[in-house]
């Protein structure tokens, strides 16, 4: 798996992050981007920055001044772990940052195409699966749960 980044980013981790901390605070209004920083331990100055990303990319509204701060643009059901990565990093599967329906190999590397598509069909399948309500809550769902109990899952390759 050389080529397919499966790597989640600081970026990443970190948007979700903090959509978490904003699905929490749903019903209390706008949470400031300091706030959300303290709470989950992030820099605040890289975190403006995502969250900039996560406005531009309509997943998140703001406001500024006293009453100002952050606050989801849809119900946390609504999105899903793969909407707030996509929106900060791009594709969730890139192979030499180009999506596998683009690349095509030849001879005996040829069916590697399936290989590189299916890892994208399983990586969507889970952070598509997942709402930010499902991890705020700690309901996830049982495939994602079944998926996590297995003992291999938790072990080095």
């Amino acid at each position: 798996m050389h080529n397919a980044r499966m790597r989640i980013s600081a970026k990443a981790d970190y948007a979700v992050r903090a959509a978490l901390q904003l699905a929490t605070a749903q019903d209390a209004g706008p949470l400031k981007a300091e706030a959300i920083a303290e709470h989950q331990g992030i820099s605040h100055k890289f975190l403006e920055g995502i969250l900039g990303d996560m406005r531009k990319g309509g997943l998140v509204l703001s406001r500024r001044g006293g009453n100002g701060g952050y606050w989801l643009a849809r119900p946390a059901g609504e999105i899903s772990l793969a909407d707030v990565i996509r929106c900060v990093e791009g594709p969730l599967v890139s192979v030499r940052g180009v999506r596998p329906p683009e690349l095509s190999y030849t001879g005996p590397a040829a069916s590697l195409l399936t290989v590189w598509v299916a890892l994208r069909a399983n990586v969507r399948e889970v952070l598509e699966g997942v709402s930010l309500a499902d991890v705020a809550a700690d309901r996830l769902p049982p495939e994602i749960t079944a998926l996590a109990e297995a003992p291999e899952a938790w072990t080095n390759p």
